[in-house]
């Protein structure tokens, strides 16, 4: 019988206190079950491996970044959507930098984002419509702003910016660049 209060969410949650606390690289079940006060075989009752373990923090973080997304973009539209979704993309990445990197990013992993996966890619897709993109446009320009975001916030998180110049306006103007390449009839 599972452990009262033990649940598949609350390993989930245990694997992401985890991850926050040592990084990527300290997940493991070991851990985990240390973090939830049970022995590891007890954990078995929730998540079969530790391959599934990383595929359901992969989930619970897209989902927090799908909200924070869908949140950021409600009732604006065009440049203002981007800029709102592209300042939560990377205010999530700077704020859980190891959660972000826990994330399996690989298309080879197939599953391991589902539903919260299609959830981002749906906002993101929602907002950059607004330019009247579709089709291969549409993925060209999904794939140019996740690029510039997840290498901005990625470098910021690991303190990679270390000149002086302002790095808000850096980012401002990241934003510009792609809402200005949008805003062309097709990208």
């Amino acid at each position: 019988m599972p452990r009262a209060g033990l649940s598949p969410d609350a390993v989930v949650d245990a694997a992401i206190a985890v991850v926050d606390a040592g990084g990527p690289g300290a997940l493991t079940l070991a851990a985990v079950a240390g973090r939830a006060g049970v022995a590891t075989p007890s954990l078995y009752k929730h998540v079969r491996n530790l391959a599934e373990l990383r595929q359901l923090v992969t989930a619970r973080v897209l989902d927090e970044l799908a909200d924070r997304l869908g949140t950021a973009a409600m009732g604006r539209s065009r440049d203002d959507a981007v800029a709102a979704v592209m300042r939560a993309y990377r205010g999530y990445v700077v704020e859980h930098p190891s959660r972000y990197a826990s994330m399996q990013q690989s298309a080879d992993d197939v599953g391991a984002g589902g539903a919260a996966g299609e959830r981002v890619l749906d906002v993101i897709y929602a907002v950059l419509r607004g330019y009247g993109l579709d089709g291969p446009d549409l993925v060209h320009a999904t794939r140019c702003l996740r690029s510039a975001v997840h290498g901005f916030a990625i470098l910021e998180a690991a303190g990679g910016f270390g000149l002086p110049a302002d790095l808000e306006a850096s980012y401002e103007r990241l934003i510009t660049v792609l809402t200005s390449g949008f805003s062309q009839t097709r990208v």
